[in-house]
């Protein structure tokens, strides 16, 4: 008892995580790996979805950034352990358009905007201080708040192939239900525990 459009289960699912107060609910495990094969995951929050993907943001220069950029390709991980629910997503990935980037970095709070601007994610740096420093001269800059996006932060979007939900079961007899997305529509099939 799904519904035809993985979208919209996803929706509900998220939606009753909501309700259950699950810790999170948007936080999600986003897997990429490089050309050669190594693997690499970190927790990102989901910040959009409709029906062409899942939106989360970053630093362009990011190692998880590069390795997308790189490969085309991601998976994400939605886990509720209050619902003995969780959700994996598999796909390509594309760069959100620049007026979707600038709407959601305005939206932010200040001091996120401002870490936006001073970090150079990924990268090596001598000291926090340092980092300190470079978020002081931001802030002076724009005594106003009004920040700019920087040209290496945005969003991207998971463009889904294979979405899974899998909801736990007395005795491991968990269901699994699995979308693929193959000749231009959403085929589902159940698949063992």
């Amino acid at each position: 008892e799904v519904d035809r459009d993985p979208f919209r289960q996803f929706a509900s699912w998220l939606q009753q995580a909501i309700s259950a107060s699950a810790m999170e609910p948007n936080a999600m495990a986003l897997a990429t790996c490089t050309p050669d094969g190594t693997p690499s995951v970190r927790m990102v929050l989901l910040k959009g979805l409709d029906d062409r993907g899942f939106v989360f943001f970053t630093n362009y220069e990011s190692r998880k950034a590069q390795e997308m950029e790189t490969t085309g390709k991601a998976s994400l991980l939605f886990f509720w352990p209050e619902l003995e629910r969780q959700v994996r997503v598999e796909g390509t990935i594309e760069r959100t358009s620049a007026e979707e980037s600038d709407a959601y970095f305005a939206s932010r709070p200040l001091e996120s905007r401002i870490g936006a601007a001073a970090s150079p994610q990924s990268q090596v740096i001598e000291s926090r201080e340092l980092l300190e420093q470079k978020m002081r001269e931001i802030a002076r800059q724009y005594p106003g708040g009004n920040i700019p996006r920087p040209s290496n932060w945005g969003g991207y979007r998971l463009i889904p192939q294979r979405i899974e939900f899998w909801q736990g079961r007395p005795g491991r007899l968990h269901d699994r239900i699995e979308y693929m997305h193959e000749a231009n529509e959403w085929k589902i099939r159940r698949l063992a525990p």
